[in-house]
């Protein structure tokens, strides 16, 4: 069966005859149809090319991440030079070349060889305070020259010349060195230490641990003035001596010693001597005072020596005999228990003169109590001169007698 058809069976619709009117009319809508489409493709290829020449300009002047570190990159640092000056700066421009490092050169034996050799035994610091004559003259501690067979004295422009010593002290660790003055343009000025304030300011320079730390410059205050330190001089654990310092909070280390320590006026106070080094202690250097060191530093440039008073005995405190010699040996009162025993009487000496005997055991010195061999040395050292009469209380079998003497030089105490 075939399907429905409007135009009847086996019927088509005709087409209508195409007229030479339609004909034109076709054609002239094809070429319009082309030329919209060329204009559009000219449009989009116009646009095209503009985009191509205008993007790389807009690109150019857009910021971009490397132009910002471009711009860092290229911008300076700006420094600012400042000349700072302060009384601390002014001290130590003034003081500086006048301290110097000291190096101690021992002899050493080779046991294999049997040989002798000089090595570096220890470094450390000196003062110039002097040039007179073509020499110069350096103070420093007699424990930094002690034991050597020659000295190295380094300027402060790193020259290196031998130096000679003049003499030294141990009572008041004190030594004077000689060197030729070529190279010396600094010399220490003197100051006051009786003068100095606790809290004043005080610079300490030298060489710590040293020369690789050579003029070495640390700050502190006076902590203290005319403070006593026990010294065990030939270190067999009994006080020898109380060094007379004074105190600082300035760090003074191993090669400090014999360095200066100067005021805010540029001019010496102390030579810086020893520090207290315990677990449970900070910031305690200490410094012999000039005004101590100036006599010391005259009598060892003059003589090689300091000319003290002496009495011509050896001795040992009666602290450290035993209470059976006290009672059986001495015989002394029970209220008795301090003093200085004589040991030995050196013939042709003051004490010897005066009558002096080996067990007198010696209590008072001019009308001052004596309790031990420290009073006995600061009495006749610091109080009295070579010539001056001496009176001394001693006991002598349990009874007291007074002898009086005439003080002076000779090779014992």
């Amino acid at each position: 069966m075939e399907p429905n058809n409007p135009y009847g069976p086996q019927e088509r619709p005709q087409e209508e005859p195409i007229t030479e009117q339609k004909r034109e009319y076709r054609k002239e809508k094809k070429r319009g149809l082309a030329s919209y489409f060329f204009s559009g493709l000219a449009g989009v290829l116009v646009g095209a090319l503009l985009v191509w020449f205008l993007i790389p300009s807009v690109v150019t002047n857009l910021p971009t991440n490397n132009a910002t570190n471009s711009a860092h990159t290229n911008t300076k640092t700006q420094q600012l030079s400042v000349d700072v000056t302060t009384d601390v700066t002014g001290a130590v421009e003034k003081a500086s070349g006048a301290v110097v490092g000291i190096t101690n050169i021992q002899s050493v034996s080779n046991f294999w060889s049997q040989s002798q050799t000089t090595q570096e035994a220890g470094t450390g610091s000196g003062v110039i305070y002097k040039k007179e004559g073509g020499k110069a003259y350096v103070i420093t501690n007699n424990h930094v020259v002690e034991g050597a067979k020659s000295l190295e004295v380094t300027l402060v422009d790193g020259t290196k010349v031998d130096a000679k010593l003049v003499g030294s002290d141990i009572w008041t660790d004190l030594a004077v060195l000689e060197i030729d003055d070529a190279g010396v343009d600094s010399v220490i000025e003197f100051g006051d230490s009786d003068a100095l304030k606790q809290g004043e300011t005080v610079i300490a320079i030298g060489n710590p641990l040293g020369l690789d730390f050579y003029g070495s410059v640390t700050t502190g205050v006076v902590s203290g003035k005319d403070r006593a330190i026990p010294v065990d001089l030939n270190e067999d654990g009994v006080e020898d001596w109380q060094a007379e310092v004074l105190q600082t909070d300035a760090a003074i280390n191993p090669g400090n010693s014999g360095g200066a320590l100067i005021n805010l006026a540029g001019q010496l106070v102390g030579i810086n001597s020893m520090k207290i080094s315990e677990a449970a202690v900070e910031g305690m250097g200490l410094a012999i005072p000039v005004n101590s060191a100036l006599p010391i530093i005259e009598d060892l440039e003059m003589n090689g020596k300091v000319n003290r008073p002496s009495m011509g005995i050896t001795m040992v405190d009666l602290t450290n005999v035993p209470a059976f010699h006290q009672r059986d040996t001495l015989k002394l009162p029970a209220e008795v228990t301090t003093g200085v025993v004589v040991d030995q009487v050196v013939e042709n000496t003051p004490a010897a003169q005066a009558g002096m005997k080996t067990y007198d055991v010696i209590v008072e010195m001019d009308g001052k109590k004596v309790e031990n061999s420290i009073d006995l040395r600061k009495h006749l050292y610091n109080e009295k001169e070579i010539g001056d009469e001496l009176k001394v209380k001693v006991y002598r079998q349990g009874k007291i007698v007074e002898l009086t003497m005439k003080l002076k030089e000779t090779n014992s105490l």
